[in-house]
């Protein structure tokens, strides 16, 4: 005989209650226990999903942020490297150019002259691919190139620096300078015969036009060694300046200093005139290298 069974439990309701702010209640909805349950469950896991969500958001936001910022300076960064770069090209022209000047002064004192500077060279010149770094060279290599170019020009300007020193006495003994200033009334080489018609004539010198009286300017240091009356260009000055050169004045009105004295360059020797064989008031310059006639604008500079 079967036990009696008792009556069946109804399952367990949760009653969800709305209220107002004031305690009025505004709806009351039963619900069973394992639905609300499942309910806040889901709740939470979506709150756990949003704040993820919105941590995740605002990281992204701030790293969008600084990506443009690190734009930015990289961007700037870049138009530094550019100008640099610019400039480095630059630099390395005029350090070419200086060899290019280096050359054309060394040349008139032949092949051996400058040497020692070619031997102090790092890597040979630069080439314009060098300069735009097509061989992926770093900034770094073009300072480090950039440098050894300077070191070599600063070498070759040394190099130049004594040359020029020992060479000095002999520059300084030029006669560069204009003895007057004037319209030149006949060049050096064959002219007609002022004298004779239809003779020609070698001029040994320049015919320098000038009022009477007109000071003489001695164009190089010197040792006067002739001082007084000559046939031909009546009162004459001759001033030996070393190195087989000697400078000849004539047709003067006197001279102003005396024979075994020094002169320096642009100082007063002599006075222009009219003497000698002379059609007018004039200065004959003449220029004489080894005792022979020279043309004197192939010493004058300025």
């Amino acid at each position: 005989m079967s036990a009696k069974q008792g009556p069946k439990q109804p399952a367990e309701k949760i009653h969800v209650v709305v209220e107002r702010l004031d305690g009025s209640r505004v709806i009351r909805l039963p619900a069973p226990r394992w639905l609300v349950s499942v309910a806040v469950g889901l709740l939470g896991l979506l709150l756990v999903a949003g704040g993820a969500w919105y941590h995740d958001y605002s990281s992204l936001r701030t790293h969008r942020a600084d990506f443009a910022a690190l734009q930015v300076r990289l961007a700037d960064q870049q138009r530094l490297l550019e100008g640099f770069q610019q400039r480095v090209a630059r630099v390395r022209a005029e350090v070419d150019g200086w060899r290019g000047l280096h050359d054309r002064i060394w040349q008139p004192f032949g092949p051996d002259a400058g040497q020692e500077r070619r031997g102090s060279g790092i890597g040979g010149r630069g080439t314009a691919k060098d300069v735009d770094g097509d061989e992926g060279g770093s900034v770094a290599d073009e300072i480090e190139r950039l440098a050894a170019m300077v070191t070599e020009e600063g070498q070759s300007l040394r190099s130049l620096e004594r040359f020029l020193g020992k060479a000095s006495r002999v520059l300084a003994s030029l006669p560069t300078r204009w003895p007057v200033r004037g319209s030149v009334n006949s060049e050096f080489g064959r002219r007609s015969s002022p004298w004779l018609d239809d003779a020609v004539e070698v001029h040994t010198g320049l015919d320098i036009g000038a009022v009477r009286g007109t000071p003489v300017i001695a164009p190089a240091n010197g040792i006067v060694i002739f001082a007084g009356q000559h046939a031909e260009y009546g009162v004459t000055l001759i001033i030996d300046h070393g190195n087989d050169i000697k400078t000849l004045y004539g047709h003067l009105t006197r001279v102003g200093v005396q024979s075994e004295q020094k002169v320096e360059r642009g100082q007063v020797v002599a006075f222009t005139g009219n003497t000698g064989r002379s059609s007018g008031p004039h200065l004959h310059y003449e220029i004489q290298v080894k005792g022979s006639p020279v043309n004197p604008r192939s010493y004058l500079w300025d």
